[in-house]
């Protein structure tokens, strides 16, 4: 009986065992792959171009040689305890630019309206939309009511705007964003700029699930995003510190809808750069420093509890990697498909995660079994083997990478704690998979998907990074 029960967990080991190994290594190619683009780049861009001219910063920026107004949507479904010092950081920022804040709100959700009425009263810059469906619908629904705001006001000033600019009610703006989206949206269809989680607080453990969204978009927004760019491939909206241009965005006008969103989708963002890029318009990664040698980007707490992570990721599977595949479809030439093969690759990733982790339990139950009694076992194929070790060094290359970038944007010490915080990103992506299938197949069952947003807290800028 042992003998047969040893066997049994030898061949489901190596079984799981080779599809982990498998799909690592596919994975790890991938990302290694990006590694050396992004590498060859670097070198490139610091010997044909850095050598000879200097960086450009928002010091040196020159004026739009076609200024106009810029949008700012702020969709908000409860989010009394952020709206208010968001909106009073924003307008602090940008005291002589060109824009109009539209904030959308719904009815029944009186504590924010609340909130936004007195700092609306007065300022010309704020204009409000009220949703005339009860909240929570999505964002998508949301925009679209701000979408419409934002024709009343162009038919009122007689004027359209130039661009719109997504931002989230926690969001903490930079003071020269309005001067670089005016002035580089005279060139491209869509600009994103970085986004850097704030830095977590409270226990260990609630910072590390807080920093390693940080890990993330360190190298996300730090090494992917620009290689997408330079392989001509589309610049997906990071539904924050991103700008539309007009009159491009306006095409993709649904009378069904409302506006340019779909509310039937949770990444209405990340949908319509694509969207546009279908189009024909061309998107830009921007990553330039002010005058005092910081990144200009948008910075935000990210959740820092297992569950509001959890839910949050899986809302972003669900409508990248999930409803990707069948609303977005596949475009382009080799470079697009391969994006949008990494975009998509969430839900087998965390299935591979997921038999790793089993495989490596599978092992500690064999090697104790294996202690209290002689067991018959037998060796790992070769090819296992051989992939085992190939992982390894795809695995200790990646740590680098990730410890480099994330050093990078936030210092030596996050960067060494970024490794150990993979084990953190791995377990959520696991969960946050598991949830995200169960999601889409009610969605598919009929069950509308609603927003399923997070709280959130706006930082204390006297104290807090």
């Amino acid at each position: 009986m042992g003998d047969m029960l040893a066997a049994g967990l030898v061949a489901l080991h190596h079984e799981v065992l080779l599809f982990a190994v498998v799909g690592l290594a596919i994975g790890g190619l991938d990302d290694f792959l990006v590694d050396l683009l992004f590498i060859a780049r670097r070198c490139w861009r610091n010997v044909a171009i850095y050598a000879r001219h200097p960086r450009m910063t928002t010091a040196t920026l020159p004026a739009s040689f076609r200024p106009g107004c810029i949008a700012i949507f702020i969709p908000a479904w409860r989010e009394s305890d952020v709206i208010g010092p968001m909106l009073r950081h924003a307008l602090a920022c940008w005291p002589n630019d060109n824009y109009r804040i539209f904030v959308g709100l719904y009815s029944n959700d009186p504590e924010t309206i609340e909130i936004v009425a007195p700092i609306a009263a007065g300022e010309p810059r704020i204009i409000v939309g009220i949703n005339p469906r009860p909240g929570p619908s999505t964002k998508a629904d949301c925009l679209n009511v701000l979408w419409q705001a934002m024709l009343a006001e162009e038919a009122r000033i007689g004027k359209a705007f130039k661009a719109v600019v997504l931002h989230d009610a926690e969001d903490v703006v930079h003071a020269d964003e309005i001067r670089l989206f005016d002035f580089m949206i005279d060139r491209f269809a869509l600009v994103q700029l970085p986004v850097l989680p704030l830095p977590g607080r409270g226990t260990w453990f609630a910072r590390a699930i807080a920093n390693h969204y940080g890990d993330e978009f360190a190298e996300n927004h730090g090494k992917a995003l620009t290689v997408r760019e330079a392989l001509g491939a589309s610049i997906p909206s990071a539904g924050v510190a991103c700008a539309f241009e007009r009159a491009i965005l306006g095409r993709l006008f649904d009378t069904a809808h409302g506006g340019p969103f779909d509310p039937s989708s949770l990444t209405e963002d990340y949908e319509a750069g694509l969207r546009i890029a279908n189009m024909g318009g061309r998107g830009v990664f921007v990553r330039m420093r002010d005058r005092t040698g910081a990144l200009v980007a948008t910075r935000e707490y990210f959740p820092d509890s297992i569950h509001a992570a959890v839910r949050q990721k899986a809302r972003w599977i669900v409508g990248i990697s999930l409803a990707g595949w069948d609303r977005m479809g596949w475009h382009g030439g080799v470079a697009e498909w391969w994006m949008r093969i990494r975009d998509r690759r969430a839900t087998m990733a965390a299935l591979v995660l997921f038999a790793a982790y089993m495989a490596l339990i599978l092992w500690g139950l064999i090697a104790v079994l294996g202690a209290l009694a002689p067991l018959s076992t037998t060796p790992l194929p070769p090819l296992i083997t051989a992939l085992l070790w190939f992982n390894l060094g795809l695995m200790g290359w990646r740590a680098v990478m990730r410890a480099l970038f994330v050093g990078r944007a936030y210092g030596w010490r996050q960067g060494l704690m970024a490794i150990p915080r993979t084990f953190v990103a791995n377990y959520i992506a696991i969960l946050a998979a598991r949830r995200a299938v169960f999601l889409y197949g009610k969605s598919l069952l009929g069950q509308p998907l609603s927003w399923d947003k997070t709280q959130h807290c706006f930082p204390d800028l006297k104290t807090d990074p």
